[in-house]
């Protein structure tokens, strides 16, 4: 991709600025911020002066005065954008940045996964999301799906394949973030083809680091008995022959 300039982020008293997520989008904590995925695809992709990755925030097609049009996907990732006027603006707006978004999707829950397949399917093919995906952590109850992925083709979206593996998770690739995406036992994993790895959680990380700081403790009680134990036979030693020389005294 060729990187776009960078450009000064616009005075953010001269533009109007999306308002903040009503509590009912609020959906994504556990599945994508708990996680920690935002960071984590930050450091995979790269280029952080042209890529927009957020959760949460505002994206529309245009402004309308009763912000019928905005979405706020659960998470949104754009590459060859501005990220200083999405900051400024607190949301994308797909006319100022030039081009839908690469990537949608969407967490289900009680209240929205109806309305994650139907309108807001509609609603992302319409600004030309060109890929969405629907996320489901309670998708084993009736009717819901754990996962689905669609790609836009000529203005319609089309099914990604989506499988079953023998474990009983749900696996799909999306094409636009050459990761494939991942339904665990109610978990969102990201799956690296190339590093052959999930990136990392930040459950993950902690995971490791306090498994790396139990072993550093557990070498470390090692060396000090070995050295106990050595300290024991050299004063064994210097007893036994201490106690010779008084016999040969």
């Amino acid at each position: 991709m060729t990187p776009k300039p960078k450009t000064a982020p616009p005075d953010a008293g001269e533009i109007i600025q999306f308002p903040d997520p009503p509590p009912e989008e609020m959906t994504a904590y556990y599945t994508v911020n708990w996680p920690g995925y935002p960071g984590s695809l930050a450091e995979h992709l790269g280029n952080p002066e042209t890529t927009i990755i957020t959760s949460e925030v505002a994206a529309a097609l245009l402004l309308t005065p009763d912000w019928e049009d905005v979405r706020y996907p659960d998470l949104l990732i754009a590459f060859d954008v501005d990220p200083a006027a999405n900051r400024a603006r607190k949301g994308y707006l797909i006319p100022e940045q030039g081009k839908p978004p690469d990537f949608v999707l969407e967490v289900a829950s009680d209240s929205t996964y109806r309305h994650d397949a139907t309108a807001k399917r509609a609603d992302y093919a319409r600004m030309g999301v060109l890929e969405y995906w629907r996320f489901d952590p309670d998708g084993d109850r009736p009717r819901r799906t754990r996962l689905a992925g669609d790609r836009l083709v000529n203005g319609l979206y089309q099914p990604i394949p989506v499988h079953r593996t023998e474990e009983g998770a749900y696996r799909g690739r999306s094409d636009s973030l050459g990761l494939g995406l991942c339904w665990e036992e109610g978990e969102l994993r990201l799956w690296d083809p190339v590093g052959q790895r999930y990136l990392e959680t930040f459950q993950g990380v902690s995971a490791r680091a306090d498994a790396e700081a139990a072993a550093r403790r557990n070498a470390e009680a090692r060396a000090r008995r070995l050295e106990e134990e050595l300290a024991r036979e050299r004063q064994a030693r210097i007893e036994a022959e201490s106690r010779l020389r008084s016999r040969e005294d």
